[in-house]
């Protein structure tokens, strides 16, 4: 990550915690801006800027980081609803419709937001784009022994898919739903998420995949302006 990106995610992590308030239930959302907004909140519960804070976690990672930090944690069962959800996003296009899950961790990461009275994106300006799936790749999390049949499946909605694998170990990639992940691009893109995230959720076997459709209320985009770190602001008409 360049420098001018880090800085982008510092600004847009620090304009997310600034919505904060006491008392919220929050979803702690994964990958690297929203482990320094994580990094940020625990920064505020230290100093007593904020207070009676519960967070539940989109994923182990997340998890550990937030324990580390002293922020109060309840399981995602424990919970019927949640304040503020905040999360990164891989992908953002005009609509506010999401690709999510390069991190792997998309199928808790859709269960939270799915239960917040709001739920807010947290990006640099490299993820917004005009089509979702031109370039980054769709990731639908498979049991195990189903991702063979999947992958056909997926071949025939005209996706061609790949196991992810590890980097540092052998063999693919395991959720932490000690499940599989395949990664699919469309050619063209994706012209209908909505229709696609249906059908894709429809191939028995799959158990989510990473279009987050009409879930997403406000998103945050870091931008680098005339040399200047800025924040720009996108709600949902």
């Amino acid at each position: 990550m360049n420098d001018l990106q880090t800085e982008m995610k510092l600004a847009v992590a620090e304009a997310a915690v600034a919505q904060i308030q006491d008392g919220m239930v929050l979803g702690l959302g994964s990958g690297s801006t929203a482990a320094l907004m994580i990094k940020s909140l625990g920064a505020k519960l230290e100093e007593g800027s904020l207070k009676d804070i519960v967070g539940v976690t989109t994923s182990f990672q997340g998890e550990v980081l937030a324990n580390q930090l002293g922020i109060p944690l309840k399981a995602f069962s424990a919970v019927s609803r949640i304040d503020l959800a905040i999360d990164g996003a891989d992908e953002v296009d005009s609509a506010f419709q999401l690709i999510k899950g390069g991190g792997a961790c998309h199928v808790q990461e859709k269960l939270v937001a799915s239960i917040a009275d709001r739920f807010l994106v947290v990006v640099d300006s490299t993820k917004i784009v005009e089509k979702l799936n031109v370039v980054f790749k769709l990731p639908v999390e498979v049991i195990p022994t189903a991702w063979q049949l999947v992958k056909t499946k997926l071949k025939d909605l005209g996706g061609a898919s790949e196991l992810r694998m590890a980097k540092q170990k052998a063999g693919p990639i395991v959720t932490d739903q000690g499940n599989l992940v395949l990664d699919v691009i469309f050619e063209n893109g994706i012209d209908d998420p909505a229709n696609i995230e249906r059908q894709i959720n429809n191939i028995p076997g799959v158990l989510e995949n990473g279009l987050f459709i009409n879930l997403a209320d406000e998103v945050l985009v870091g931008e680098i302006e005339n040399g200047e770190t800025k924040v720009n602001q996108l709600k949902r008409i």
